[in-house]
């Protein structure tokens, strides 16, 4: 679910990070209603992004510390065509399970942005600046979802955001079928 206030660590990424990126096909293999194989999806978000394509030095920061299964950061910054690639679900899953809860990217794969907001699993904001060449990994953020406004604490800036529009009803309920069922539009028993 939205919440009003998003604040954490930023992992910044760069142009046209796919689903294989987020995650890597070899990964697909865990059961997602078993909360032990669950945790899976979270140890291997974006282990398929090269270091080079990050943005981020050699060797890269790791997003998931070794032995954990989520990650010190909450809102990844991206450029442009986040989320291309293939249609799988999984990638907005495994990154709300390593604790995402916002990508803040200058525009999305249509396919993962529906499953993103359908499912309730990360916030999809957009922007029109080069926000990936500016914050830093590691900066400090503040996101406001209903100003639509991005705070980098660290750099003391503040960057507006386009607006959710319509599909932020759908992520405050918490998923277009919980959006259904609040709404009216399914019944519940």
């Amino acid at each position: 679910m939205l919440k009003h206030i998003i604040s954490g660590k930023a992992f910044v990424l760069g142009n046209d990070i796919d689903t294989d990126q987020i995650i890597p096909a070899a990964h697909l293999v865990y059961k997602l209603d078993d909360p032990e194989e669950r945790k899976n999806y979270g140890a291997f978000a974006l282990s398929g992004v090269p270091a080079a394509q990050s943005g981020l030095p050699v060797g890269g920061i790791p997003f998931i510390g070794e032995g954990t299964w989520q990650s010190e950061y909450t809102i990844v910054i991206g450029g442009k065509n986040f989320g291309c690639g293939s249609s799988r679900e999984h990638a907005p899953v495994a990154l709300n399970i390593a604790g995402i809860e916002a990508v803040v990217a200058e525009s999305y794969a249509r396919i993962f942005y529906r499953n993103s907001v359908d499912g309730g699993f990360v916030a999809p904001f957009e922007t029109s600046e080069h926000l990936y060449r500016e914050i830093r990994t590691g900066d400090d953020l503040t996101l406001d979802t209903q100003a639509c406004t991005l705070e980098n604490t660290t750099q003391r800036k503040t960057y507006a955001l386009r607006p959710l529009g319509d599909i932020e009803a759908i992520l405050r309920a918490g998923g277009v079928f919980n959006y259904a069922r609040e709404t009216g539009m399914i019944e519940t028993k």
